[in-house]
């Protein structure tokens, strides 16, 4: 890339804007961005914070449609119960994501972080606007800074203060909604405090985290914390699109003045794109770790440019192989081996949850019991234990029989076989067999679940006798 305006092109690579020489935290002041891109990006942050904060509310069938009760193992989706029987499925979820999020970077970059990821909406679209409103412009926020403690400045700060720990205070009891659910939650805040001791700590703990983290640490959080930068470098490619400074367009740099210009770029060298960045870097630079695709560079360059009267998109979304060969975007090889492992992903997913049991079954022969021979009848019974899970809000009656084979089961105790929902049960039962059925030490039998008549379920075990 072409950067001759810089003595050292590398030299960025030594250090991050937000540590100074001597180790110390070097505070960012962004300027506050205005454009189409920031537009677009309120939009989006509104209609997702919106989703974040009424979701807990809705209900289906009088259940929550997104409940993660880790405490108790139990998590709702879309209205459907899953168990940690069924954490093979969060683990497919979790890999299907991962393939989801692999594919947007190797195709558009950190387009999640600057649009999308709850950190970057909360602190930019929320924490930050509040403290563009309360203290003014970023240059007033740095002098504010800078100045002694007085009354205006304790005024402003101390409300600031309140109003981002009443925030976090509100954002950690939305989460705790989607984990113990919004009844749990109103009797929490209307009970006194007293009967809740160790959830109210743990809340005001949150509470805290999240004040720490939109009050101080900020940006730290996406360079420092985050591993989605670092995992960044590795995805990308030339073929990537990502918020790119148009280097051959706007090299070598200079100033806009009346004298011959002909040898200079675009780039009238203002540093605005610098002075927008949340994270302090220069785009112009390249591809960075620190680089969340915010576009506040690309609304602050545009803005440039039509002051200039010279055309937007110095700095815009593109690749490398755009930027110095004119090349339009393509679907690499790359690109299409994800979307392949994407779509197999996508369709097991799929597939297991509409082929999900209402009720789990799971049977097993007593430990330590191997058969018994009813001489009078001719039969040898094994005994099971029976374990059934209800993954469904309603009540669900239970019947098994055998189906590949002549015999009869017995219910030890109550023959009432009814799963209670989101609950488990547990039974005990003999199997007979006739004793001519039985030509080996094990046999594998199939017993079938019904529910009203019909079959909810087929489960699979091994019956042992004496060899005839």
């Amino acid at each position: 890339m072409k950067r001759e305006n810089q003595k050292n092109p590398e030299s960025f690579r030594d250090s991050v804007a937000t540590i100074d020489e001597s180790g110390r935290r070097n505070w960012i002041y962004p300027t506050q961005p205005f454009g189409r891109f920031y537009n677009y990006r309120k939009y989006v942050s509104y209609l997702l914070l919106a989703i974040l904060f009424v979701t807990p509310f809705i209900r289906v069938n009088g259940r929550p449609l997104f409940l993660f009760d880790i405490l108790e193992g139990r998590f709702i989706l879309f209205g459907k119960i899953f168990w940690p029987q069924d954490f093979f499925i969060f683990g497919l979820t979790m890999l299907t994501l991962i393939v989801l999020l692999v594919l947007f970077t190797v195709a558009f970059g950190r387009i999640f972080c600057g649009w999308i990821c709850p950190q970057t909406i909360f602190m930019e679209m929320v924490f930050r606007r509040i403290e563009y409103w309360l203290e003014g412009s970023a240059s007033k926020i740095r002098l504010r800074d800078q100045a002694p403690w007085n009354w205006e400045k304790i005024r402003i700060r101390v409300s600031k203060w309140v109003i981002f720990f009443g925030l976090s205070f509100i954002i950690s009891n939305i989460l705790l909604a989607y984990i113990i659910g919004t009844d749990k939650l109103y009797n929490i805040v209307t009970a006194p405090v007293s009967q809740h001791l160790t959830g109210f700590i743990a809340m005001m703990v949150f509470t805290g985290v999240f004040f720490f983290i939109y009050l101080w640490f900020r940006e730290q959080i996406c360079i420092v914390v985050c591993p989605y930068g670092r995992l960044q470098g590795v995805m990308l490619d030339r073929n990537s699109i990502v918020v790119a400074y148009d280097y051959e367009r706007g090299e070598p740099r200079g100033k806009v003045s009346k004298k011959e210009t002909e040898n200079l770029g675009d780039c009238i060298d203002c540093h605005l794109c610098v002075k927008v960045c949340p994270t302090g870097i220069d785009i112009r630079n390249g591809t960075q770790m620190e680089c969340v695709n915010c576009t506040a560079c690309i609304d602050a360059c545009d803005s440039i440019m039509d002051k200039v009267n010279r055309p937007r998109g110095l700095i815009r979304y593109a690749s490398e192989e755009n930027i110095a060969h004119k090349k339009p975007f393509r679907f690499s090889a790359r690109l299409k081996a994800y979307s392949v492992a994407l779509f197999a992903l996508t369709a097991m997913l799929f597939f297991i949850l509409l082929s999900r049991p209402d009720v789990e079954t799971r049977v097993m022969r007593v430990s330590g019991q191997l058969y018994h021979i009813q001489e009078e009848e001719g039969t040898i019974s094994n005994l099971f234990n029976l374990h059934l899970v209800n993954k469904t809000f309603s009540d669900i009656p239970i019947e098994i029989e055998l189906l590949d084979r002549e015999g009869r089961i017995e219910i030890i105790g109550d023959k009432d076989l009814t799963v209670k929902g989101e609950s488990s049960t547990q039974a005990t039962f003999f199997i007979y067999l006739p004793r001519e059925q039985l030509d080996r030490r094990s046999t594998s039998l199939k017993i079938g679940i019904f529910s009203e008549g019909e079959q909810v379920g087929t489960t699979k075990t091994n019956f042992l006798s004496p060899v005839n």
